[in-house]
């Protein structure tokens, strides 16, 4: 089975990657999707998080890393997944995903599963670590 996991990775952080792990054990096979989000500004280019999504999975055959415009299940479709990734830090991000869930499944027919974060990694987020390197603080440890 193959699944898609989608973001804008701004920057990729562990709790991304221990996401995309989990993901992998359930799945098999996992795309990791980097959506141009016309809501989101976005720090660094689009060319640039692939390449070190790229490297930190490399040599792993069993995911591949696009770039793609348009909506999530769409492209999830497109490169053959049939199941959506979320993962979820806390009660308001399960809310927000919920309701992407549900649409998803609605108007495409795709499921989405979501794995909620590791307790460890809860409080990490893109924006918490572009937001600490931002007024020059060290966020390496928030970065896999």
């Amino acid at each position: 089975m193959k699944a898609f996991y989608a973001g804008s990775f701004d920057p990729f952080t562990v709790g991304h990657y221990d996401i995309a792990r989990r993901a992998l054990e359930i799945f098999g096979m996992l795309i990791i999707g980097i959506g141009c989000n016309e809501s989101k500004c976005s720090e660094k280019p689009i060319e640039e998080r692939l390449s070190r999504i790229r490297k930190l999975f490399g040599g792993d055959d069993r995911v591949t890393v696009i770039g793609y415009e348009g909506l999530t299940a769409e492209a999830a479709r497109e490169n053959g997944a049939g199941f959506l990734v979320r993962g979820v830090r806390n009660s308001i991000d399960f809310e927000k995903e919920k309701e992407l869930a549900d649409i998803n499944m609605k108007v495409f027919g795709m499921p989405t599963v979501m794995l909620p974060a590791d307790p460890a990694l809860s409080y990490v987020s893109s924006s918490m670590v572009r937001e600490l390197s931002h007024f020059g603080h060290d966020a390496s440890e928030f970065l896999p």
